[in-house]
C-alpha cells in the first residue's frame, strides 16, 4: 500500500506537518497509532468531517492503527476554534446521546475492534480529574502569553472568550498525553484550525515525558466558489441517512463543480490516483463520468453499495432517461385521508413531505415558479393535490431543477 504519509500528501490531505521527513520515515519503520478527535455536539457528523474520517481510514488501510476519539468530555467545554461565539452548553445527557451516535457512524468507515482500530471517549479520563492536581501537574506547562497568541484565541478575543473555552487547549493537549502514555499514540491529526492545539499537545508530551510525537493538519475544505464544504442552502449535508437521505447525499456529490471534481476524487474516494487521472483527463461533458464516480463512491462509503446503486439508478432515470426505477429517491408516505375530500393544498404538501420547513417558505417557493408535480409546474400555492393526481399510488415532486421527492399514499 506504500507509505501512509506520502499517500496523504499525494491525495491532497496535508496542509501542515511537524517534521515531515521524520514522519514519513516513521511510517516505513513501524506500526503507528494516530488519533483524531470528534466532539459530539450533534448525533451525526456532516460532510465537513469527512477529510479526517477518510484520513483515519487510509491509516488503517496502510496497516496502522486509527484511534477515533469521541470528545465526550471536551464537548462539555466547547472548542472555540473557528467559532465567532461560544457554543451552546450541552448537558451530560445530550453529550452522551450524541457520543453514541458518533460511535456507530465512525464504525462504518473503519474497523474499530479494539485492536486494529480503537474507539475511545475522553470523558473516561477527563471526568475524574481533580482540578487542583490538574492545574499543578498540567497547567504549569502552559504559557498564557503563548496561548493568547494562538489564532483561534485571538479571533475570539474580539468578540469575547469565556474562561471555560480558554481551558480547551489544555484539555486537548492532555488527551494527547493520555493517549501517548496509555496507547502509544504518536500522531495527532486534525483540521487546520487545530494546529495550535496539536502543537500544545506535542510540547506537553515533551515536557512531561520527554517523548517525541508528531502533528499533522488538513486544509480547510472549501469549494472553488469559496463556500465551506458540506454547506448548502438547506443547511449541512449529514452522514446520517435519516437527516440527509442517500439520494440527496448522492446528489450533493454529483452536483460538484467542474473545478472541484478533480480535487475531491482523491480526498473523498479510495479510487487509485491513476484511475482518477483518467477520469478527469478531459474536461467538459466527459466530466460527467468523473462526477458520477465521485457521487457513487462517496455514497457507497457512507451508506453502502446497495443505497449507492439505488441513488445512481434514480438519478439516471430522472436526468438521463436511463435506469429502471426510482427506489433510491427520498420518499414520504402520507395517509390517504390527508388528501380527502378535496385534496391537499400544494404548499401544505411541501411541508408534509419535509421539502419546506414552514408554510410561508412553501408559498414563496411555489409563487416563484420553482415547484413541479408530475413534471407540471404548480401555478398557485393553494392548488389542491388529490388521489387523482397520483400514478400507481405515488407522485413525483420536483423543486428547482434537480431536487426530486416521491410521495406515496399510505
Amino acid at each position: 500500500m506504500g507509505n501512509f504519509y506520502l499517500t496523504l500528501q499525494e491525495r491532497g490531505f496535508i496542509e501542515q506537518a511537524t517534521d515531515p521527513e521524520e514522519m514519513a520515515d516513521l511510517f516505513d519503520r513501524q506500526t503507528v497509532r494516530a488519533y483524531i478527535g470528534f466532539d459530539p455536539t450533534a448525533r451525526s457528523l456532516h460532510v465537513g468531517s469527512l477529510v479526517p474520517i477518510m484520513a483515519l481510514a487510509h491509516l488503517q488501510r496502510h496497516g496502522h492503527v486509527p484511534i477515533a476519539l469521541v470528545g465526550g468530555g471536551t464537548a462539555l467545554i466547547g472548542d472555540p476554534s473557528g467559532k465567532k461565539e461560544m457554543r451552546p452548553v450541552l448537558t451530560y445527557e445530550e453529550v452522551a446521546g450524541n457520543a453514541e451516535g458518533l460511535k456507530k457512524q465512525l464504525s462504518r468507515y473503519m474497523v474499530l475492534d479494539g485492536e486494529g482500530g480503537l474507539l475511545l471517549n475522553n470523558l473516561d479520563w477527563l471526568k475524574p480529574l481533580n482540578y487542583i492536581e490538574f492545574l499543578r501537574d498540567i497547567g504549569r506547562h502552559f504559557s498564557v502569553n503563548r496561548m493568547l497568541a494562538a489564532e483561534a484565541v485571538k479571533q475570539r478575543l474580539e468578540t469575547g472568550l469565556s474562561f471555560i473555552e480558554f481551558n480547551y487547549q489544555l484539555l486537548q493537549a492532555y488527551d494527547f498525553l493520555q493517549l501517548y502514555q496509555q496507547r502509544g499514540c504518536l500522531l495527532q491529526m486534525g483540521g487546520s484550525d487545530q494546529w495550535g492545539n496539536i502543537v500544545a499537545g506535542l510540547e506537553l508530551i515533551r515536557r512531561v515525558k520527554g517523548g517525541k510525537v508528531y502533528g499533522l493538519t488538513f486544509p480547510l475544505m472549501v469549494t472553488s466558489t469559496g463556500e465551506k464544504m458540506g454547506k448548502t442552502a438547506r443547511g449541512a449535508v449529514w452522514l446520517d441517512g435519516e437527516r440527509t437521505s442517500p439520494y440527496d447525499y448522492y446528489q450533493f456529490w454529483i452536483n460538484t463543480s467542474d473545478e472541484d471534481v478533480g480535487r475531491f476524487l482523491p480526498l473523498f474516494t479510495f479510487l487509485p490516483l491513476e484511475e482518477i487521472a483518467e477520469l478527469t483527463r478531459e474536461g467538459g461533458a466527459s466530466l460527467r463520468r468523473a462526477k458520477e464516480a465521485l457521487a457513487f463512491e462517496a455514497t457507497r462509503i457512507t451508506h453502502g453499495a446497495a443505497e449507492a446503486e439505488k441513488a445512481r439508478e434514480a438519478a439516471r432515470q430522472l436526468f438521463y432517461g436511463q435506469g429502471q426505477d426510482l427506489e433510491g429517491l427520498p420518499t414520504t408516505v402520507i395517509p390517504r385521508d390527508k388528501f380527502l375530500p378535496a385534496g391537499l393544498e400544494a404548499y401544505l404538501l411541501l411541508v408534509e413531505a419535509g421539502l419546506c420547513r414552514t408554510r410561508g417558505e412553501a408559498r414563496r417557493l411555489i409563487s416563484q415558479g420553482g415547484v413541479y408535480v408530475q413534471e407540471r409546474r404548480v401555478p398557485a400555492f393553494d392548488l389542491p393535490i388529490g388521489p387523482a393526481d397520483f400514478r400507481e399510488g405515488q407522485i413525483l415532486i420536483r423543486v428547482g431543477k434537480k431536487k426530486y421527492h416521491r410521495v406515496r399514499i399510505g
